[in-house]
């Protein structure tokens, strides 16, 4: 272990390891895909005698835990990338900031942090070259917003989480207002590997302009989930299916949200396509910090817009008023077409309020909050449309958009169904097809979900 790291402080100047990364064409894990090369230098030009590198391992986004296993699985990379970026900009501290809900990431990182200085990896001299460097983990409260880099900053400063304007951007005042480089733990992690093996070796995969491999949290209404290490550019349809096993039941593939609560929907049409940071961008989406939730024809797109927008909303320091208000008013009215009482015009108003908030919001939550909505409109227009106009929720998820009903030719009378509706509303001798009564039905669903002939239908 950190045989890059001897490499970088033995082998390298700082010089030598920019032009490393930039060659690599290493783009940042957390989210905006940006340039890591760029960020690091920008930070190395800056004049200053105190400068900062940040892990960023909170990880908040509903179903995803990358971030999570790679803290508890792979911590001296992380640490080590820390330290070669830290040589590489002039810095002598450096902190992870991981959520107290990761308390095995939390004891697994300490120790490793413990080993590393007790081997003269990290601390004072450290092997024997003259660079110092030590690291100190800092506990988030579990504040989403605290993801975003500037509340991430005041955070670790003990000040309340929230946003500030950008410029200056945090390689220029960062941490305490002193130059920063912050990235995600996953993208420290690629640096020891592109020193040990050369930039020329990492650049070959991947595409083009999103070189490398990209972990990614496979979850939702696929066979097999979990995490997945994928060269970039490598198609939906290779991991959904090709890894994933494609959808339960074999139910034919309706879309998949990707980047987390602020992503968007991409549907079966574009699953050909391969994921790379322009790609998704391209599809209405974002790359994020590598989550992907699949769905079948069971999952309503208005609903899953509203659970989103509902997420940030309640996430949303509430500092400006694009985000605040914008989020506000897309919740209201996306609980109405949810409920059955949608106005045509709102769909227009959703527009609107998506273009003012990704223009004008102050942090990367509220500009990309939009997302769930804009993409799920582009993709699946006639849901929305289906829900103000003809009052129906196809997926049997609005409840009061759908009626459920029996099938008798799949019923075989096995009676569960009729024993368990609170309301009476289903009746039927037993080993006969029953019947359902929509004026009682509650549409609690569950009937649907003991009926394992089927036989209950959404209609």
């Amino acid at each position: 272990g950190y045989a890059a790291l001897s490499s970088a402080l033995t082998g390298m100047s700082p010089e030598d390891i920019l032009k490393t990364v930039e060659e690599s064409r290493l783009r940042g894990r957390g989210g905006g895909g940006f340039p890591v090369g760029y960020k690091w230098r920008s930070c190395a030009m800056t004049p200053g005698n105190v400068k900062y590198v940040i892990a960023n391992g909170d990880e908040g986004d509903p179903g995803a835990f990358m971030d999570r296993s790679l803290m508890e699985g792979d911590p001296h990379a992380i640490l080590e990338g820390m330290a070669i970026a830290a040589s590489a900009i002039g810095a002598k501290e450096g902190y992870i900031y991981v959520r107290a809900e990761y308390p095995i990431a939390i004891d697994h990182l300490s120790a490793s942090v413990e080993e590393a200085v007790a081997y003269g990896f990290l601390g004072d001299d450290i092997m024997g070259t003259g660079f110092d460097f030590s690291i100190r983990i800092n506990r988030g409260a579990g504040a989403f917003i605290c993801g975003e880099s500037t509340a991430l900053m005041r955070s670790i400063e003990g000040r309340r989480g929230m946003p500030r304007p950008k410029p200056p951007n945090s390689v220029y005042s960062g941490l305490w207002g002193r130059p920063t480089v912050l990235n995600n733990v996953e993208t420290f992690a690629c640096v020891p590997k592109i020193v040990s093996k050369g930039a020329q070796w990492y650049a070959k995969m991947g595409t083009s302009r999103s070189t490398g491999t990209k972990i990614f949290s496979l979850v939702g209404k696929v066979k097999n989930t979990g995490l997945v290490e994928v060269e970039m550019g490598t198609t939906l349809r290779e991991i959904i299916f090709g890894i994933g096993g494609g959808i339960k039941k074999d139910k034919p593939f309706k879309a998949v949200q990707t980047g987390g609560p602020s992503g968007g929907c991409i549907p079966a049409a574009k699953l050909d396509m391969p994921v790379d940071f322009d790609s998704l961008k391209d599809a209405g989406a974002i790359m994020g910090s590598g989550g992907m939730i699949v769905m079948d024809e069971t999952s309503c797109m208005v609903d899953v817009a509203r659970y989103f927008i509902e997420f940030l909303l309640f996430e949303s320091c509430g500092k400006c008023v694009p985000c605040r208000e914008g989020l506000g008013q897309m919740h209201h009215i996306l609980e109405n077409i949810c409920l059955g009482e949608g106005k045509g015009h709102e769909i227009e108003t959703l527009t609107e309020l998506s273009k003012y908030m990704t223009s004008a919001s102050l942090c990367g939550l509220g500009s990309t909050a939009a997302h769930p909505v804009m993409s799920t409109l582009r993709h699946f227009r006639n849901e929305y449309e289906a829900h103000i106009f003809d009052r129906k929720c196809s997926a049997g998820v609005c409840k009061n958009l759908f009626d459920y009903m029996i099938d008798e030719e799949l019923c075989n009378g096995c009676s569960l169904c009729r024993k368990r509706c609170p309301e009476s509303a289903i009746s039927g001798e037993k080993k006969k097809p029953h019947s359902l009564d929509t004026s009682k039905c509650v549409n609690c669903g569950i009937c649907f979900s003991l009926c394992k002939q089927e036989a209950i239908r959404v209609g």
